[in-house]
């Protein structure tokens, strides 16, 4: 077992899985008590850690649940084994745990190791190891706070030693550039950490990079002064003397060696001489007369809105000395047209003129030649063919002497990635670079502080606008509906937008409705976005040709996906591979734009992108989809459980079933749900998959484990899918299947108010299941039935039906069910003046709804208990009871329980009309929709 805090707050079995820790509190709980190991932490500090503002009143109760759930997954995963157990010790806790387990002591016994250990070798070894335990800030993942943020300060601070103590290992073996390596990210991340950027100087110079180090030293001294003005300190000034006295010594033997070896020595010693700091070489004399480059393209025709991007870049380039804005976006998604309206706006700003290249990064042309490149700035600021210097390095240095004392506009249009933008950066503090690019490029904002601006799809009434700008406004405004779907087709895509609107201006006769009756056919969307060379596909194919291999397999295999939402795991089935491989993958298409990152290992896939994966290897997709299905089976089944725990499944993998290698992990009912919610627009299109391509086993499976959210939001429009559902059951010819489908959608019409219906569903599905042999099928379902009948007034058959139900149950062992049983039984004779037996299956009910059945369940039950009792006059317990169901609902955030349980509780303080109502079943819980579903659930 390893606890780790070096990244994101978990602990890892002995096999390497993760542990359920659950939401971000009860990460912070534990990273609390692992930031003092072996130390009781008191109950005060540790609500401080939890909550940053005023905790709720019930804090302390929340805390003791959080304890308890670390205590019961520390349980299941033998931590005890491992020397770990959670104590209380009055109002403290204390984690007591072997501290080798955690890895920031590891992580600090490595530091000690190196500061004992005279062996640069060894140091290098033991410190690369040391600092690949960090997998992100320390304590990620928790809540933000002030007793977590001095631990973390404090593992941040060491984690910089640690860097610098590495990069001075690697310079004691004489490997300077590795040293430098080292350095450079942390200093562009900590740019104000004056030793850090003094060691980076250093390491610089020693590596033969003179010119970089001093230009580390001029843009932190400007950054101290413009952000904290003050001057540098003596750390940093030191440095830069030491590089300057190196600098005239290597100069001096650059010149001596000139007049003693000859022509070879003499241009050597030129080219060094180009890399001396900018004022050595006047720009004129350099360059001749001072002129002021234009190269920008035309102001793009028909641009329509991105406020909010224009706002950042104007916000941007005005706080920041010499900003480096990289403007970055899926293919089509309007990168340029972006960058180039900016720049014809701010024009004015650059009196020194404008650079512009196209460096043709994804484009069916190869990408540019950087040289070729710096030479056309040359050519444009001035300098002669003649006097164009030579070498890559020379021209670099050049163009940055040249640009360092104007005030210019470069903007780097499609670059392919960081190395080929580097040497086209320009020298000056004054000048604004833009870059656009496919790419995230991480590089760049690691090495050189690029400030990231993301271009996403257009929102609808934006893509609206530019179907108008192009087409006409009367176009648009005659046939508002279709634009705003012609719109949604296109993914809010530029491009494709474009293209539908310059398909539609040739041929006026189509209009907008038909054109988006023929996008709305998945077959020939990609086509119809195709005018001459200029096209969604042929844009997308060029991202994707750029993509290392592993990428583009992957790509390959996500034709069969049926949603915008993917994740690892289901990437992983989809094509066929490892969840770590595919992992890879999917951070390398989220870096060219093809997908967007969302969270961890959270991705969108946008439909047209989606379309043109499937348009690639349409041989993969039956089998690719049947992987598809049966990972959501799974991964639907894991739902259930973590959402309503402590009963048995519906239903069980189909035959045959491929097990996938990992699925999704669902921490608590909370997760569960909100992955269901997130989901059912995938689920349901993944339904519509299964059902056109025969697989009927798979489809009423995948309706059926949505249960809990159907019972959850009953009344979202659940009917078509259900029976979608029930129809493929039949197809499949399963009766237990049937059943459990009717039962569900029987239930689901009551919900709605169509009892005719939902009795010729209900009445079906106990025989269905009797046919099949399926005991648990068939007590849910006498159980629905029971709740439509008394929904309906019967007062003679939810009793019989309930007591046969609870008798099933009970012999097969169903606990969740007989649970179910005693609810509805005890509703029944709330509403048939029964209230001493009542309150018997209330509290029988009660005494089986332990954890880990959900919460909810025990709150319905608790409510009815109450009511029960006050009915037989039993005041006291009723009060006590309905106290607790309010409690409990609270904790579960179970807010029509907690609603139902104060009526209760307010009727029984007058006694008055509130009170009446439970001998004629219609009490608070008797009326309204008991729990988390009452009834309603396809499973035992």
């Amino acid at each position: 077992m390893q606890f780790r805090v070096l990244g994101p707050v978990s602990v890892t079995t002995a096999n390497g899985g993760p542990l359920p820790l659950g939401p971000a509190k009860r990460r912070s709980l534990l990273a609390m008590l692992l930031a003092h190991p072996n130390t009781p932490v008191g109950v005060e500090r540790l609500t401080e850690a939890l909550w940053d503002e005023e905790p709720p009143r019930h804090a302390r109760t929340v805390l003791q649940g959080h304890v308890s759930r670390l205590r019961a997954v520390f349980a299941q995963h033998d931590a005890a084994a491992h020397g770990v157990e959670l104590l209380t010790q009055g109002a403290a806790y204390r984690l007591r745990l072997p501290e080798a387990l955690v890895d920031a002591h590891r992580f600090e016994e490595s530091l000690r190791l190196v500061r004992r250990s005279a062996d640069p070798g060894q140091a290098v070894e033991v410190l690369r190891e040391a600092l690949g335990l960090w997998q992100g800030p320390a304590f990620a993942g928790t809540v933000p706070s002030a007793p977590l943020e001095a631990p973390a300060q404090a593992l941040e601070e060491l984690r910089l030693t640690a860097v610098e103590e590495l990069a001075r290992a690697h310079g004691q073996l004489g490997d300077h550039g590795a040293a430098a390596s080292v350095l450079r990210a942390e200093a562009a991340a900590h740019p104000l950490r004056e030793p850090l950027v003094a060691h980076l100087m250093l390491a610089l110079a020693r590596a033969g990079r003179q010119a970089d180090a001093l230009d580390w030293f001029h843009r932190t001294r400007k950054l101290l002064a413009d952000e904290i003005g003050v001057d540098p300190a003596p750390v940093l000034t030191d440095a830069y003397h030491t590089l300057l006295r190196t600098d005239t010594h290597t100069r001096a033997d650059a010149h001596a060696d000139t007049h003693g070896h000859g022509h070879g020595h003499a241009r050597a010693a030129a080219d060094h001489e180009t890399v001396r700091p900018p004022a050595a070489v006047p720009r004129e004399a350099a360059a001749g007369p001072v002129v002021t480059p234009q190269l920008l393209p035309r102001r793009p025709r028909g641009f329509i809105a991105r406020q909010d991007e224009l706002a950042t870049l104007d916000r941007i380039t005005t706080a920041t000395p010499g900003p480096i804005v990289t403007l970055t976006g899926s293919a089509g998604v309007g990168k340029t047209a972006l960058a180039v309206h900016w720049s014809h706006r701010r024009r004015a700003d650059f009196p020194d003129g404008t650079l512009f290249a196209d460096l043709c990064g994804f484009s069916p042309t190869p990408a540019r030649d950087t040289r070729a490149v710096l030479r056309e700035f040359l050519l444009a600021l001035g300098v002669p063919v003649e006097r164009m210097p030579g070498s890559p390095a020379a021209l670099g240095a050049r163009y940055r002497e040249l640009t360092a004392a104007r005030r210019l506009l470069v903007v780097l249009d499609n670059a392919v990635d960081s190395e080929q933008i580097r040497p086209l950066l320009p020298g000056g503090d004054e000048c604004v670079t833009l870059v656009t690019s496919r790419d995230r490029l991480d590089g760049l904002v690691a090495t050189d502080a690029a400030r990231p601006v993301t271009v996403g799809a257009l929102p609808a009434a934006d893509s609206t606008a530019l179907l108008a700008a192009v087409l006409g406004p009367e176009s648009v405004a005659a046939e508002p509906e279709a634009a705003a779907r012609l719109a949604g087709l296109c993914d809010g895509l530029p491009l494709a937008l474009r293209v539908a609107a310059a398909r539609l201006a040739t041929r006026p006769h189509r209009g907008l409705a038909s054109f988006a009756g023929e996008l709305a056919d998945e077959q020939h969307r990609l086509d119809l976005l195709e005018a001459e060379d200029t096209g969604v596909a042929a844009a997308l194919g060029l991202s994707l040709r750029h993509l290392p291999e592993p990428a583009r397999r992957l790509f390959h295999h996500l034709g069969p996906h049926t949603g915008a939402t993917l994740d690892t795991c289901t990437a992983a089935a989809l094509a066929d591979c490892p969840p770590p491989q595919a992992a890879l993958a999917l951070d390398q298409l989220a870096a060219a734009q093809l997908v967007v990152e969302t969270g961890p290992q959270s991705y969108v896939l946008h439909d047209l992108v989606r379309l043109f994966a499937r348009s690639l290897a349409p041989d993969h997709e039956p089998a690719g989809l049947l992987r598809l299905l049966d990972h959501l089976v799974q991964t639907l089944l894991g739902a259930c459980a973590a959402a309503e725990p402590g009963g048995e499944p519906c239903c069980a993998l189909p035959p045959g079933a491929r097990r996938s290698a990992e699925i999704r992990r669902f921490a608590d009912r909370t997760g569960a749900l909100a992955w269901y919610s997130a989901e059912r627009g995938t689920l349901r299109a993944t339904v519509g998959a299964a059902v056109a391509a025969g697989h009927h086993d798979r489809a009423w499976r995948l309706v059926l484990l949505q249960w809990p959210l159907i019972v959850w939001q009953v009344h979202d429009g659940w009917v078509p899918l259900l029976e979608q559902g029930l129809a493929s059951a039949e197809l499949d010819g399963d009766p237990a299947a049937q059943s459990r489908a009717s039962a569900l959608l029987g239930w689901v019409l009551s919900e709605e108010g169509r009892p005719e219906e939902a009795l010729t569903r209900l009445e079906r599905a106990p025989d269905l299941a009797v046919r099949a042999g399926d005991f648990a099928g068939e007590a849910v379902a006498r159980i629905n039935l029971a709740v439509a009948l008394m929904r309906y007034g019967d007062r003679e058959r939810p009793g019989g039906l309930l007591a046969d139900a609870l008798a099933l149950a009970e012999r097969e062992g169903l606990t969740e069910t007989v649970t179910l049983a005693h609810q509805h039984l005890a509703q029944h004779l709330l509403s048939v003046g029964a209230a001493a037996e009542a309150a018997a299956h209330a509290a029988r009910g009660l005494a089986l709804a332990a954890p880990p059945l959900a919460a909810p369940r025990r709150v319905v039950l608790r409510t009815l208990h109450g009511e029960a009792l006050a009915a037989v006059g039993r005041t006291g317990e009723a009060v006590r009871q309905l106290h607790e169901a309010i409690r409990e609902a609270r904790a579960s955030a179970y807010e029509e329980g907690e609603t139902a349980a104060r009526a209760a509780l307010d009727g029984l303080s007058d006694r008055g009309p509130a009170w009446s109502g439970v001998t004629r079943g219609r009490s608070t819980v008797s009326g309204h929709r008991t729990g988390p579903r009452s009834g309603g659930s396809p499973r035992s």
